[in-house]
């Protein structure tokens, strides 16, 4: 009886296999796969990101803070796991393709950004909500993976000075300058 109901499945699967092509979708999917993912639909991909974060600046604006949030937190998963794939496949062809690694690469460096900027929107948002405590992790986040030499870092670590979190502001003219 086992082996019979395997020969079905297997034979099922392999109709299945068959027909596949058959389906217009199929077809379609085939000719352009690497197209499906860049619509703005897709989660996978940093315009489907920055389109949530549009939408979350556009809640915020209107004041509803709760559905900024909900929008800028699903910005941030978007972007870590846009992050986690570009590493993985960044790192899995180090050594055989130098283009690969440098696509992923630029692709995760947009991510970061992008993260950087979703982190920052949704610190306001807690700061709007009086929650500093709960905005510091992510602007500390900002400074970690931007640096303070990018704009970024420096909007974030002078959100801290402002929330009081750190209190030695940073100037990044001065800072570079000897002597100071």
């Amino acid at each position: 009886m086992r082996r019979s109901s395997r020969l079905i499945c297997g034979s099922l699967l392999a109709a299945l296999a068959l027909a596949a092509p058959l389906v217009p979708g199929a077809v379609q999917a085939q000719q352009d796969p690497q197209r499906a993912l860049e619509s703005s639909g897709s989660p996978f991909n940093l315009e489907a990101v920055r389109a949530l974060l549009a939408r979350g600046d556009a809640a915020a604006a209107n004041g509803n803070l709760a559905e900024a949030r909900k929008l800028y937190d699903q910005a941030r998963d978007a972007t870590r796991r846009l992050l986690g794939f570009y590493r993985d496949l960044s790192g899995s062809f180090r050594g055989l393709d130098a283009r690969i690694p440098r696509e992923m690469d630029q692709k995760g460096r947009e991510a970061l950004e992008t993260m950087a900027q979703a982190n920052l929107r949704l610190a306001a948002v807690f700061r709007r909500q009086n929650q500093p405590e709960v905005a510091v992790p992510l602007l500390v986040e900002v400074v970690k993976v931007m640096t303070p030499a990018t704009p970024e870092g420096r909007k974030a670590y002078q959100n801290l000075v402002e929330i009081g979190f750190a209190a030695t502001p940073y100037s990044a003219g001065d800072a570079a300058a000897p002597g100071k």
